[in-house]
């Protein structure tokens, strides 16, 4: 039975074929650029990959190449082939706290939703209706990154502002890469053998998201009303003093959302370094002896430790760190660095284990009184299972 999951954004969009009888991947691939000249797709299945660059106007074109592709280089005989098709949303708001059918009602409701992420739900929602017009008998499910977050209690998700902008304009913290977080909670439940732990997963990457979780469940995230809000990124500012906006607006004569453009695409690792927003970047020049590349990687080191210190207060206790997401899967210097800040917690990692990556693998040591794990990302195969449960079970 094949599954496929689907990631989009404004730009791009990502997507994998499953074979759910044993949850393999049959084909996975991006198409980048949507929208531009350079406009891309990859393609790998098997042992082979297939790279071209072609005219991809928009993301009805995306996904009817993508279909067309897979089905040419007989991956698949016909669309027929597909039983459901999955899609993660970037944000549900307080609506949604778990995956669900995508019907006409739910594709209104996502309209409505496109103003507190414009750019990202707009790619989204593109993506969801092109798919429904190419695959007219296919079921659509919702597959939502607020939703595992939807467990905070009122004191965790509310801001210390006027009551009311909550209650008029639903100003709260939402929190995003649930997805992945859920999925990482469900692995280390494995790992550890029970279903009862307190859990601080730790997702690393261009977008940075800490999660506080106990027995499965989310308790405070870093990311907040917006993904710019919460830990250093790659070019997110994370937390700032709100004050910056209108004091920038002045001295540069920009307005609102030029600032806060600013403090989304031109912030983070990319802004205090002026060089970079990928981390292997930053660690080249801090080889080199770059000072604002070393101020970087120690700014993001430090912004990651807070919200651990932070968490560890608010779970009373930590059983497991997971390290996941681009940067905390593959870069052993952060993690080394992170893991010695945390030392007064106890935390003890070898060094060795360290360098792995590529697979679930637990890195402390025998005396360390926290578990330490590198757990890879994997957002596709949870979108992947909450499709088949929806559209075979209905729950």
């Amino acid at each position: 039975m094949k599954i496929l999951a689907i990631n989009s954004s404004s730009r791009s969009l990502k997507f994998s074929l499953f074979e759910m009888d044993d949850e393999t991947i049959i084909c996975n691939g991006i198409v980048n650029n949507i929208g531009m000249s350079d406009s891309r797709y990859t393609i790998k299945y098997k042992d082979d990959t297939i790279k071209e660059v072609i005219n991809v106007e928009d993301h009805f074109n995306a996904i009817k190449l993508v279909l067309d592709k897979i089905i040419a280089l007989n991956i698949i005989s016909s669309i027929d082939d597909i039983y459901a098709v999955g899609h993660r949303i970037i944000h549900g708001k307080d609506i949604y706290n778990r995956s669900v059918i995508i019907d006409n009602e739910v594709v209104h409701i996502l309209e409505d939703l496109t103003n507190l992420t414009p750019v990202s739900m707009r790619g989204n929602l593109d993506t969801i209706k092109a798919c429904i017009e190419l695959l007219p008998n296919t079921r659509m499910v919702g597959v939502f990154d607020t939703a595992f977050h939807q467990t905070m209690e009122k004191k965790d998700y509310l801001y210390a502002v006027p009551y009311e902008w909550f209650e008029k304009y639903s100003v709260r913290k939402y929190g995003f890469y649930g997805i992945n977080h859920r999925y990482v909670s469900e692995e280390v439940a494995k790992l550890l053998g029970k279903d009862e732990f307190k859990l601080i997963s730790c997702h690393l990457g261009n977008g940075t998201s800490i999660c506080a979780i106990k027995d499965g469940k989310s308790m405070d995230t870093s990311m907040g009303f917006t993904p710019l809000t919460g830990a250093m990124m790659g070019t997110r500012s994370g937390d700032v003093d709100s004050s910056i906006i209108p004091y920038i607006m002045e001295k540069e004569g920009k307005n609102a959302l030029e600032v806060i453009y600013d403090l989304n695409k031109n912030s983070g690792l990319l802004g205090m370094s002026e060089y970079s927003s990928d981390m292997k970047n930053i660690l080249e020049r801090v080889e080199e002896g770059d000072e604002k590349a070393s101020l970087a990687l120690d700014k993001y080191v430090r912004r990651v430790v807070d919200y651990i210190g932070q968490y560890y207060l608010l779970l009373g206790g930590v059983d497991a760190i997971v390290f996941t997401g681009g940067i905390g899967e593959n870069s052993t210097t952060v993690r080394r660095k992170i893991c010695e800040a945390l030392d007064v917690l106890g935390v003890k990692i070898n060094l060795d284990d360290n360098q792995r990556v590529g697979e679930n693998t637990k890195i402390s040591t025998e005396e360390s009184k926290i578990q330490v794990y590198i757990i890879p990302s994997n957002e596709e195969i949870m979108i992947a299972r909450d499709t088949l449960n929806l559209v075979r079970n209905g729950n």
